[in-house]
């Protein structure tokens, strides 16, 4: 259920968000502007969209505006919060952590929260993890390291125990999940069963993926630290392929089935000159293949060296068997960066041409870090508005970013697909622009060796 797919049947498709009951206690919150339950953003701001859809005398497709609400469902002095962070480490998760102790703390006067230590597991009695206790105190100092406070794990547990833990042993009324699409989809579970139980517990999500391949979010946290750290190494890999004779820098960063990393990481550091991403089909033999290519581009148009950066999930249809599955239900990928390492090294050794590979993986060091500014800005907001979400008794919804506006998502939309990089689109044409690799891959270009000259004659 991409955007397209609502815009072009919006009757069948309902974006509001799930609420516990009417809210009727009075909001403490000091110092914000409340929201009014009917703020809308519009899933389209293209005016012909909407003209085409006021002709069909079809609702604008929108969601509801995340913030402070002037009436509360849940009573802070009543209120039980749990957080829990699951799937892999990124940049910015002790921020989303120590936000939403702040915000629940400070702004609503919230005394019992806890932690749940090591994702889901820490729903099971059977694995025997006590929850911890957080408090401002606690969590002061905790976003100045990478990694989460409360630990982290991937798989799903029985949703039937994890309720009873939620409601029998901590019995809150308040559960945060902070993960990216396999936690959303174990969120879901949860939401399934407490609505069995019609127990009043909010469930609130908070998108964390590196990847930036959820559904209806704009943005998650931590792509953006992920990104400058990537495009510093890709400089390094710069640096090494021009050290040595026909060098080849290739880095692999993460990005199983989008390639945003790859992308973006290849424009800011404007070095690359191969993005390799899930989204365009890898072919190495042939005219128009990546041997071709690299071939081109040392021995027709005379460069000495080529910075390639390849998506983790690029390539996986040239392996031979099928990849196997994480705790998370994710597809585990084959390596593409040693794959490569491989056939091009024997390519040019068959070929008897010399070419230097200088490899280069930082996916867990990447992943591992603090988040930076930008990313730590947006974790408190994102904190921030959960909270509000949360105390006004909204439920089975995701906070996130939507054309700049914080808004709240049905969890279904957000787990329904992954997003990816259009190629048609203006990110993967700047990309193509910056790398200029049509050009190698192309059979028309270079097709003549340029004329042999002098050291002399280079310096003309």
């Amino acid at each position: 259920m991409n955007l397209n797919e609502i815009l072009s049947n919006s009757k069948k498709h309902s974006l509001s968000a799930l609420s516990l009951g009417d809210a009727k206690i009075d909001s403490p919150v000091k110092g914000q502007s409340f929201i009014d339950e009917n703020s809308r953003v519009s899933l389209t701001s293209e005016i012909t969209q909407i003209e085409n859809l006021k002709h069909k005398k079809e609702n604008i497709p929108s969601l509801e505006v995340a913030g402070p609400r002037k009436k509360l469902f849940h009573d802070p002095a009543q209120t039980r919060v749990a957080i829990v962070t699951c799937g892999g480490l990124c940049p910015g998760l002790n921020n989303v952590i120590k936000g939403l102790v702040e915000v629940l703390t400070y702004d609503y006067g919230v005394k019992m929260i806890c932690g749940i230590r090591y994702g889901y597991m820490g729903l099971n009695p059977y694995y025997g993890l006590t929850a911890m206790r957080l408090t401002p105190e606690k969590v002061d100092y905790i976003h100045e390291h990478g990694g989460t406070i409360l630990g982290t794990s991937r798989g799903d547990q029985d949703a039937k125990v994890m309720v009873d833990t939620l409601i029998m042993q901590l019995n809150v009324n308040i559960l945060f999940c902070i993960g990216g699409d396999g936690t959303l989809r174990g969120a879901q579970y949860i939401i399934d069963e407490i609505s069995k139980r019609k127990a009043p517990i909010s469930v609130i999500c908070i998108p964390k993926t590196i990847d930036n391949d959820l559904n209806l979010i704009d943005r998650t946290f931590g792509f953006e630290t992920c990104v400058q750290s990537a495009t510093e190494i890709i400089k390094s890999a710069h640096v090494e392929a021009c050290g040595i004779p026909n060098g080849l820098g290739l880095v692999k960063v993460m990005g199983r089935d989008s390639g945003f990393i790859a992308a973006h990481a290849s424009l800011a550091s404007s070095v690359t000159n191969f993005c390799l991403i899930p989204e365009v089909p890898i072919v190495l033999e042939g005219t128009k293949g990546l041997f071709k290519a690299l071939e081109r581009r040392y021995f027709k148009h005379r460069k000495e060296h080529a910075v390639m950066v390849v998506a983790e999930g690029a390539g996986q249809d040239l392996f031979k068997t099928t990849a196997a599955k994480d705790a998370s239900g994710n597809v585990l990928k084959h390596d593409i960066g040693h794959l490569l390492v491989d056939k091009i090294s024997g390519y040019f050794k068959k070929t008897g041409k010399d070419i230097n590979i200088k490899y280069i993986d930082p996916s867990y060091i990447i992943r591992s870090i603090p988040a930076n500014s930008s990313d730590a800005i947006f974790c408190f907001q994102l904190a921030e508005n959960a909270v509000h979400a949360a105390m006004a008794g909204k439920t089975d919804l995701v906070v996130g970013s939507f054309r700049g506006t914080f808004v709240l998502v049905p969890l279904m939309y957000v787990i329904s697909e992954r997003k990816k990089i259009d190629t048609e689109s203006a990110l993967w044409h700047a990309v193509l622009g910056s790398t200029r690799q049509n050009d190698y891959f192309s059979d028309n270009s270079f097709e003549n060796e340029l004329p042999n000259r002098s050291a002399a004659q280079d310096w003309e």
